[in-house]
């Protein structure tokens, strides 16, 4: 009996530590930059609904405000006598029903539906520019938290050099070969390099805190891949330029310019007759029944001016959402022109430090190392050029950093 209760208990155990702590062991999988953005997209971020909801709307109104007004009907005793109140003493007493049809002006209904229609298609490119926005800020946000993570192993593997360092000065000085002034030096450098960090860590939390914002707690709280990231490589700086006119941006503005369009023709149309067609029928006790039927028509004469002032505010709008959209194009053009600007000179930068900055600074620390071992260099030099090794590598992945940032920034121009 116990041969078979133990195996059952051992895989209840099993079971239940799946349950408790599945959780967390996803939780600590390294979250790459392509599993960041898929994380973003799928947080259910509120602004994307609203979007949604909206357009949904908009489109619902497009139906509802393109169909006919309302017939109203009528009922009313006519010629009714006061006298002797008596239904059948006069001819032409009667009950009358009537039946009115409104129509609005020229194509109205048509206009109205295809405006807010145009309001719904802009509201969609309004949303799919927040999920390009989402994507970005996914990038921007990965790379930062990463760059931040890579200084602070920078600056602790440069501590532990300096803490070697360090050693050896003692072991010098405890031979009488050099100064207390070695060991002091290496103590303060130390202290700055453990301030280096403080400082590190009160960005990586911020960064931290961006991340946990965008993804949530339990996702933003994972520890990032320590695989160099790769983007999308982006196209030349006149394939995106072209592409510009089909950012999600400009085709809602775009959008924009078609709703006061449609605007501006239904105030053209306020101009035209308006229609109403009436029927009416009589009813009457022994004699013979009445019916009737006619068609009004509204004459624009007095209200003229209004619909002339209309009609100019509604082209002043159209005129004004056409500048802003041009404007919105002055600026994904300079936002193209900074982000290439910057994407090409990061790169030449970067090539200069890979292919020689770093190599000499390393040189030259271990040329400082061997020139201190032959009592031909001061401890502070070696000291300097342990820690220019340190700047060094910061800036390069600095700008490796910078770099990334500004391709995701290209990549958002481009729609990808």
């Amino acid at each position: 009996m116990s041969r078979l209760f133990l195996p059952a208990v051992a895989a209840l155990s099993v079971s239940i530590s799946v349950l408790l702590f599945g959780t967390d062991a996803n939780a600590q999988t390294p979250l790459t930059l392509p599993e960041t953005v898929s994380l973003a997209l799928g947080a259910n971020d509120p602004s994307v609904g609203a979007f949604e909801q909206k357009a949904q709307a908009f489109e619902d109104r497009a139906i509802a405000d393109s169909q006919l007004p309302d017939p109203v009907l009528s009922a009313q005793v006519a010629n009714f006598p006061l006298s002797s109140f008596d239904y059948n003493r006069e001819p032409m007493t009667q009950l009358k029903f009537g039946l009115r049809q409104e129509l609005p002006k020229g194509q109205t209904l048509s206009l109205t539906r295809e405006k807010q229609s145009a309001q719904a298609k802009g509201i969609r490119f309004e949303k799919s520019l927040r999920e390009q926005q989402i994507i970005l800020e996914a990038r921007q946000t990965w790379l930062e938290l990463y760059y931040w993570r890579d200084a602070r192993r920078l600056t602790l593997e440069s501590q532990q050099k300096v803490a070697e360092l360090g050693g050896v000065a003692e072991a010098v000085y405890s031979s009488g070969r050099s100064s207390l002034q070695d060991v002091l030096r290496v103590d303060l450098e130390t202290v700055s390099l453990d301030a280096k960090l403080v400082d590190i860590d009160r960005n990586e939390d911020i960064a931290r805190a961006n991340f946990e914002r965008l993804l949530g707690r339990l996702d933003g709280a994972r520890d990032l891949s320590t695989a160099f990231p790769v983007l999308p490589m982006v196209q030349s700086e006149e394939t995106i330029r072209d592409r510009l006119a089909m950012h999600p941006s400009m085709k809602a503005l775009d959008a924009r310019v078609d709703t006061k369009s449609r605007e501006v023709d239904i105030a053209a149309e306020q101009f035209k007759p308006g229609l109403s067609f009436d029927a009416q029928y009589g009813l009457r006790d022994s004699r013979s029944d009445f019916g009737s039927i006619g068609v009004s028509v509204s004459l624009p004469l007095f209200s003229k001016k209004n619909k002339d002032y209309a009609l100019s505010a509604a082209k002043r709008l159209r005129s004004s959402q056409k500048l802003e959209r041009d404007t919105q194009a002055l600026e994904l053009e300079r936002s193209l022109r900074r982000n290439w600007a910057q994407y090409t000179r990061l790169g030449e930068r970067i090539d200069l430090y890979e292919s020689d900055v770093l190599g000499r600074a390393r040189e030259t620390s271990e040329a400082a190392m061997t020139a201190y071992g032959n009592n031909l260099a001061d401890f502070s030099e070696l000291v300097r050029a342990e820690l220019a090794v340190l700047d060094i590598e910061l800036t390069l992945s600095r700008l490796r950093i910078d770099r990334l940032q500004a391709q995701a920034s290209l990549l958002f121009l481009s729609g990808e």
